[in-house]
């Protein structure tokens, strides 16, 4: 091997020595010529290659994947065209991320498909009984509740407690109430103002006054009392008195008499902290209230009432933006239960998952790689593909709600969660979702691009390294130039 290598070195200095005794015999118009080629070469620029806006984010990509903060992590991104129906960029789009609060787009889209966005919730002052000349109600008063989830809160513009109480005492001096005999009964039922084509199912209700009281479940109902609603706007205005969601057929019907078993399923709580707070306060303002504050969750021989005042609270609308745009885990949990309420007429934990999962699935959301264990996504056991989210997002601008949804969406530099991100050159063109969790980051919405074009991404990263802002502006590096395509 050593005489191989002096072989080749001995060659290499006969070579050398004989182009170097060569070149001192060129001509000198040669050596002139060669000059002026070299100069010429020197001189030429390499040709620049134009890259595309989608050349430079799958660059981006590449170089994202082996960055210090997500070299190590598990992330997935899509950018998804609702129009074309096809995928624009992508990494890992079919994998499944925990999706952290980007969870809160659906639940928050499935109480706008099932309650729609004008929805209220009621509270009701009510009395029974008389008034008499000293203004001695001879009575109960009655609160009955809907299952607001903001009452009392001061969020989505709610009132709170103290100015609910206020105005109750105030509406009760109007009508010359100035002692109580009875209890305060609280109770809780479906008001008839929001005109839902239906009723939560798996109970009966009947009819009283401007809204509907649970009296008992659908098990073991006779069908044979059945009959069909009429088709109109509101087929409640009828005077028949039960009515149900029928075990058997799987439409709104009514009967004229109701016999059954007791409620089997949970109701939204009755509003006691309101009714408490309504007595201490009577009682401070010289109101005395001989009885106390009592729930009533069946009610089949209802006493003759008379309305004093109602709260209603926000709409649907104003308290998914809230949801949303500040990311309110209580909401998003309580809206979870009430679309488990108003679907199964359960107001469960359980319910509400499976009104959710039922949701989507009607709109074809890929449920195969989805694990939806709450409503704002607190837990880490939930999973979600990138490409289902921006599918489901695509679906989405279908939708009769789409633009309360899209408005409820945080604005990149401007609004919500996303006010302090995004001020570059894709500022006020991404509306989105957040998530963070502890080494959770993600971001699921639409982007309007220069060109005119409504996009929807998803990208969800797990397990970074480094700061929360220094995966923050990974994610801008990434986005930003979709702004463009």
């Amino acid at each position: 091997m050593k005489r191989v290598k002096n072989y080749i070195s001995a060659l290499a200095v006969m070579v050398s020595g004989f182009t170097i005794a060569q070149s001192s015999n060129i001509p000198s118009h040669y050596t002139s010529m060669y000059e002026n080629q070299a100069r010429t070469y020197a001189s030429a620029e390499p040709e620049k290659i134009a890259l595309s806006v989608k050349d430079e984010i799958d660059i981006n990509i590449n170089r994202l994947m082996n960055d210090p903060v997500l070299r190590n992590a598990s992330w997935g991104f899509v950018v998804y065209d609702p129009k074309t129906q096809k995928i624009v960029s992508s990494y890992n789009e079919n994998s499944a991320f925990v999706p952290a609060s980007t969870t809160k787009l659906l639940t928050t889209d499935t109480a706008l498909s099932l309650l729609g966005p004008k929805f209220r919730w009621m509270t009701q002052l009510e009395y029974t009984g008389d008034i008499d000349a000293d203004g001695t109600l001879n009575g109960n008063l009655y609160i009955v509740g809907s299952g607001d989830p903001s009452l009392g809160t001061r969020k989505a513009g709610a009132s709170s407690y103290t100015d609910i109480v206020t105005d109750f005492i105030y509406a009760m001096a109007d009508k010359g109430i100035r002692k109580v005999t009875g209890d305060i009964i609280i109770q809780t039922a479906v008001f008839k103002e929001n005109k839902m084509a239906s009723l939560p199912a798996n109970i009966v209700w009947m009819e009283h006054n401007n809204y509907y009281l649970p009296v008992g479940t659908t098990q073991g109902v006779d069908p044979r009392n059945e009959k069909l609603t009429v088709k109109q706007n509101n087929p409640f205005e009828q005077t028949k008195k039960y009515f149900y969601i029928s075990p058997y057929i799987n439409k709104l019907v009514y009967a004229d008499t109701f016999e059954g078993n007791w409620i089997t399923t949970s109701l939204p709580d009755a509003p006691n902290y309101l009714a408490t707070a309504l007595r201490n306060s009577m009682i401070k303002s010289g109101i005395p209230v001989t009885g106390k504050v009592t729930a009533k969750m069946v009610d089949r021989q209802p006493e003759t009432r008379k309305i004093i005042t109602a709260y209603k609270s926000p709409t649907l609308k104003d308290i998914v933006y809230e949801t949303n745009q500040v990311s309110d885990n209580a909401l998003a949990e309580s809206l979870l239960r009430m679309v488990g309420f108003q679907k199964w007429g359960d107001q469960t934990l359980e319910s509400g998952r499976a009104a959710v999962v039922d949701n989507l699935k009607g709109k074809n959301f890929d449920t195969s790689s989805l694990v939806y264990i709450d409503g704002s996504g607190l837990s880490r056991s939930h999973r979600v593909t990138p490409i289902s989210q921006a599918k489901f997002l695509a679906n989405e601008m279908n939708e009769p709600y789409f633009k309360d949804f899209m408005e409820s969406l945080p604005i990149a530099g401007q609004s919500g969660t996303l006010k302090r991100m995004f001020f570059g050159e894709s500022y006020g063109q991404i509306f989105a979702k957040t998530g963070t969790l502890n080494k959770v980051k993600t971001l699921a919405g639409y982007i309007k691009t220069r060109t005119g074009r409504t996009l929807t991404f998803s990208l969800l990263i797990n397990n970074y390294a480094g700061s929360v802002d220094q995966v923050k502006d990974r994610m801008e590096q990434l986005l930003n130039p979709t702004v463009n395509l």
